[in-house]
């Protein structure tokens, strides 16, 4: 299904462990305040901490955790974090794409360009593999919640949604950036369960590895870039996740 996220990326990207868990509020922490810094405290006219707060909750981040996180960076506490992103190919040729926030540039990518070699990729330059993926929004409503798929195509193609897949667990239902909120507050009012509703950066096609090893390495190296602290978000365009 090229041009789609999948949900077996998302569903991987959610079932953390409470350690991991624990990370994630922190890495959230950390963009939350880097939003604050540049557009200010409210969600309402700072899109960008908006963005963030809606994906604090869709990893179940506590309201008071959100709270703190606004308020420190108000505050002008804790250490300057800058936005860094990171491209390069795994094994077999896999895109990656590594978003990050760093108080030290030179050991974030120290780090990462140690990841990609470790297992058997490299890191390129800035834009090697970027024009690969493009950026939408994501709803998952889980197939439980919505018996009937005509019915919830129809709802979100009307709410402006820009596509519909059904997939053996779930449907996603895919939006221009700008338009995620909105059909997701729609869709919410019509009395549709959300599971979640994030940006996704989708690849235009999947790279299926048929060696064994490279399978394992790639499996290796996002493992280990989702774990370093300075790592937000990793996208790629792996077909065989599982």
């Amino acid at each position: 299904m090229s041009g789609h996220s999948k949900w077996s990326n998302i569903k991987h990207k959610k079932e953390k462990t409470d350690a991991q868990r624990a990370a994630i509020f922190t890495k959230i922490g950390r963009e939350i305040a880097m939003a604050v810094k540049a557009g200010g405290g409210d969600p309402n006219v700072n899109s960008k901490l908006r963005d963030v707060i809606a994906k604090a909750k869709a990893n179940n981040m506590p309201n008071e955790n959100i709270e703190r996180s606004i308020k420190k960076a108000l505050g002008g506490e804790g250490a300057n974090y800058e936005a860094v992103t990171y491209e390069g190919y795994g094994p077999g040729g896999v895109a990656v794409i590594v978003e990050t926030s760093t108080d030290n540039r030179n050991r974030t990518a120290g780090d990462i360009r140690h990841y990609f070699d470790k297992f058997g990729g490299n890191l390129g330059q800035s834009g090697c593999v970027g024009f690969l993926f493009s950026e939408k929004g994501v709803i998952v409503i889980l197939r439980e919640n919505a018996k009937d798929e005509e019915a919830l195509m129809e709802a979100a193609l009307e709410a402006g949604a820009a596509d519909f897949a059904a997939e053996d667990e779930a449907y996603l239902i895919y939006t221009e950036p700008d338009d995620l909120y909105a059909v997701k507050s729609t869709l919410e009012s019509a009395g549709y369960r959300i599971e979640s509703a994030e940006k996704d950066k989708m690849p235009s096609t999947y790279v299926s590895l048929e060696n064994d090893d490279d399978n394992r390495k790639m499996k290796l190296l996002l493992e280990h870039l989702e774990e370093h602290d300075d790592v937000v978000e990793v996208y790629h365009n792996w077909e065989n996740e599982e």
